[in-house]
């Protein structure tokens, strides 16, 4: 009876995840059955070879691969974790709601967790650094485990104090599933409509949601796993911060990671004109709409600093 018990509890965290999670006296311990759907999306993604593919399939997968990596940049990461800018209530909701579809748990969730690696970076308690830990729990075993499944919400009450923000962060899998089911009726009447475009219903699922998504995944902990490793350091931080142009370009911007550190209250990363960071230039079109407004600069006593320090 109380390994059913368990096992219910568990499947309700994939509803509601402020469920308390089992306590475990090892931190690294992973929680499979609560990671399961992680799992299946990857495997999922093999049904490529079945529903095979089309240029506005593979095409629409690439644009939500931005369009969405912007939103964890620009949002979950820049203004939520940082709030290197400000935005209105409804817009902060809504990019909360867009970032929910990279299916990288809520934005409250994600902020907590990323203010907690700035204060302890490469520091024992530093959750995914890898220099602490290995590649693959920082890259992603980190947040399988049921130590780390939770919000703390104490290091985020800033945004914690809004309901409907609260609310996506808790049932974090309905944005999700929504949008997984919003590109397959798509897909479908895309076939009924406009059949020329030789796409449907599974096939722009599997591209469009799956594989988008299992991408933007990767891409997106390479920031944990890969730039504290390899690249060049501009600043003489405290942690193993690097800047690598290779992940910044992939990330939209969050490759310059050892600048981030250095300065992390700028709304920029690429500290200088050279260093492509696609997430400031976007930030700053929002700004010209009004969207986004008091974007904070790299002061100029931090680019004196790093123009001089030989870019080792």
């Amino acid at each position: 009876m109380k390994v059913v018990k368990r096992v219910v509890k568990k499947i309700a965290a994939w509803i509601d995840s402020d469920v308390p999670p089992a306590k475990v006296s090892d931190e690294k311990a992973i929680d499979w059955l609560r990671i399961l759907p992680f799992v299946l999306m990857h495997v999922v993604c093999l049904g490529v070879l079945l529903v095979g593919w089309s240029p506005f399939a593979v095409g629409l997968a690439i644009f939500l691969y931005v369009a969405r990596m912007f939103a964890i940049t620009g949002f979950y990461h820049r203004y939520f974790s940082h709030r290197s800018f400000k935005s209105s209530r409804v817009f902060q909701f809504i990019m909360a709601v867009w970032g929910g579809t990279s299916v990288q748990r809520g934005a409250l969730w994600w902020a907590a967790h990323h203010r907690h690696h700035h204060r302890h970076s490469d520091e024992e308690t530093d959750v995914h650094s890898p220099t602490r830990h290995g590649f693959w729990w920082s890259h992603m075993v980190w947040f399988t485990s049921t130590k780390h499944f939770t919000t703390a919400y104490n290091k985020i009450k800033d945004f914690a104090r809004y309901p409907e923000l609260r609310f996506l962060n808790r049932y974090d899998l309905l944005v999700p599933i929504l949008f997984a089911l919003a590109i397959y009726i798509g897909g479908e009447l895309l076939a009924v409509h406009a059949p020329g475009l030789g796409t449907d219903g599974p096939q722009l699922l599997i591209w469009g949601f799956f594989v988008s998504t299992v991408v933007l995944f990767h891409a997106t902990f390479t920031i944990n796993s890969l730039a504290h490793v390899y690249g060049k350091r501009r600043y003489n931080t405290k942690d193993g911060s690097r800047n690598n142009w290779l992940l910044a370009l992939i990330t939209l911007g969050e490759g310059w990671h050892n600048n981030h550190h250095r300065y992390p209250g700028s709304v920029r990363q690429g500290f200088f004109w050279w260093e492509i960071d696609l997430t400031w230039y976007g930030l700053k079109l929002l700004s010209l709409f009004g969207l986004v407004w008091d974007l904070r600069p790299v002061p100029a006593r931090i680019r004196r600093e790093g123009k001089y320090s030989g870019r080792t």
